[in-house]
Parts: C-alpha cells; sequence; structure tokens
C-alpha cells in the first residue's frame, strides 16, 4: 500500500474545501471533526458521499478535509465537488462516470450583488401612481 496523497479543490458560492485522499479503511475528518460530528444531517452527510458511492472508494479512502465560508448546504456541495476532483487525480478513467453524474461540473452560482435604489438585487421599493 502507497502512502500517496490526492488532493482537490472544491468551491461553491463562498465555500472553499480542499481533499486530501488517500488510500486507507474510510475515515472522514472534516475540520479536525468526525463527519458525523461536523455534519450532523443525514442528506447533508449523503450528498458528500455521492461520488465515492459512485465510483465503489467509500470504504477504500481516507479523507481529510478542510472546509471554510459559506453555510452547511454549500460547504456540502463544496466537498462533493472537491471529492470528485480528488478522485481524478486518483484515476483519470473514472472522468466518464462522474462526468455522467454532472460531478464534474462547477456550479458557478453566486448571490447577486445589491443595486442602489433598490431594497434587494432586484426588489424595488413599490411603486405609486398617484
Amino acid at each position: 500500500m502507497n502512502n500517496y496523497q490526492y488532493y482537490g479543490t472544491g468551491k461553491r458560492k463562498t465555500s472553499i474545501a480542499r481533499i486530501f485522499m488517500k488510500l486507507g479503511n474510510g475515515k472522514f475528518i472534516v475540520n479536525n471533526n468526525n463527519l458525523n460530528e461536523y455534519f450532523t444531517n443525514k442528506n447533508t452527510q449523503l450528498i458528500i458521499y455521492k461520488p465515492l458511492n459512485l465510483v465503489n472508494l467509500i470504504n477504500i479512502m481516507d479523507l481529510y478535509i478542510t472546509v471554510k465560508g459559506g453555510g452547511i448546504s454549500s460547504q456540502a456541495e463544496a466537498i462533493k465537488y472537491g471529492i470528485s476532483k480528488a478522485i481524478l487525480n486518483y484515476n483519470k478513467n473514472l472522468r466518464h462516470i462522474l462526468k455522467k453524474e454532472g460531478y464534474i461540473s462547477r456550479d458557478s452560482r453566486k448571490v447577486e450583488r445589491k443595486k442602489p435604489g433598490f431594497k434587494k438585487s432586484r426588489k424595488r421599493s413599490q411603486f405609486s401612481k398617484r
């Protein structure tokens, strides 16, 4: 068993995740916490496991993850994207499987900025004719 580490960076909204993946027995460490302690919601945990389940690496890889910025959901999406990129560094032949499910494409949507004269980015004050 080699001790080589595979790296991937994931971004979503304002969240940035760094993934360090190596061969092991399926340990997940997120910001020095266990995955279950950091993400208590089961749906959020399932989002993170998706790329690993797809290529059958769930109990083969140990993951050390640092994530910052954004909320819980966007952090989970950033981790999912970062894991997909780390899997590509591990094995380039898995690209077509991940691409088919849409895990390789970056979700570039961000919050639209507030414009002057508006209450929010597009919300105006109510128009009165008289």
